[in-house]
């Protein structure tokens, strides 16, 4: 594995406690089925398809919800709530709380929290889900180590506590509420889909091949996705700007994730709006928040100055 170029004293980790293991027994529990029964969705719809082909509904499913809950977690979960790179008026916010919470990653204070302490740490001990902290060298050494940041690190005992990294949002009511409407935003998430694809086909045929391909497929995809910037993106790209990680730009992870994959950009400035801070970095995501802002919905935009970009660049872009 490779390490920090610039070596950090360890940190002392604050804001973690170990879950009681009764707590614990149960989280594993969920996540392996929020794990297993999209990639059996999946292969449930393969099945179905073969021979007939994914109809337009389906396919208009998938992607539709993709988006929606997709950029609920890139736009609204990390740079809007986690990194307050822009203001929105209430109802926008409540809006992206709620399409961030139907990607099923985890409800929106807790998802927050974690994310805050994975940059407070990032590829050092403390780091939530780091493929870099006590990997081991080699190759069996990376497996492991993109492993547990891919996936591995739900089933930890460990759980950042929200007093500590997201006090922000615990105070606000409306946030507070989403987050205690997290288990009926994940059925919606499933169900939503599968009641468009009934009504838009008026069949019940319509219905389970929208609960399959809006519901267990994009989920499945999705996740994948988003655990793949914290895997590929500590591991595997370039690093064309200064940060105190091993984060990576990778501009196929960038195209699936919203522009999420110029993830060394992020790191470098995280609490820039925009990721891909170079003009031919494409940035889905920096696109909504640009567009919203013509519209009059997003204020107080936080980007890096020249100078700034100038003195973390490490190409000269």
């Amino acid at each position: 594995m490779s390490t920090l170029a610039t070596p950090r004293p360890e940190p002392t980790v604050r804001g973690v406690e170990l879950a009681p293991p009764r707590a614990v027994r149960w989280q594993r529990f969920s996540i392996l089925l929020i794990v297993a029964l999209p990639l059996v969705g999946l292969a449930a719809a393969i099945s179905w398809g073969w021979g007939r082909g994914v109809g337009a509904v389906d396919l208009g499913l998938l992607l539709g919800f993709y988006v929606f809950t997709g950029l609920g977690i890139t736009v609204g979960f990390h740079r809007l709530l986690t990194h307050q790179s822009f203001r929105v008026p209430q109802w926008v916010r409540v809006l992206f709380a709620v399409a961030g919470s139907m990607a099923i990653q985890g409800s929106v204070i807790d998802w927050v929290a974690t994310h805050r302490r994975h940059h407070a740490y990032s590829d050092r001990p403390g780091d939530p889900h780091s493929p870099h902290v006590d990997a081991g060298d080699g190759l069996v050494g990376l497996l492991k180590g993109l492993w547990f940041a891919h996936t591995g690190w739900l089933f930890s005992p460990e759980r950042t506590v929200q007093q500590a990294w997201a006090p922000d949002l615990l105070k606000d009511p409306a946030m507070v509420r989403v987050n205690k409407l997290f288990p009926w935003l994940l059925a919606a998430s499933f169900v939503a889909p599968a009641v468009l694809g009934g009504l838009l086909t008026m069949s019940f045929a319509g219905a389970l091949t929208g609960f399959l391909w809006g519901g267990l497929v994009r989920i499945f995809l999705l996740h994948h996705v988003t655990w793949s910037i914290n895997s590929i993106c500590h591991v595997f790209g370039t690093r064309p700007w200064a940060a105190h990680d091993e984060s990576r730009n990778n501009p196929v992870m960038a195209l699936l994730g919203f522009g999420e994959g110029w993830h060394n950009g992020h790191h470098a400035f995280p609490a820039s709006a925009r990721h891909g801070l170079r003009w031919w970095e494409f940035d889905v995501s920096w696109v909504v928040i640009r567009t919203m802002q013509v519209l009059r919905l997003a204020r107080d935009i936080k980007l890096p100055s020249t100078t700034q970009l100038e003195r973390r660049s490490r190409t000269g872009a």
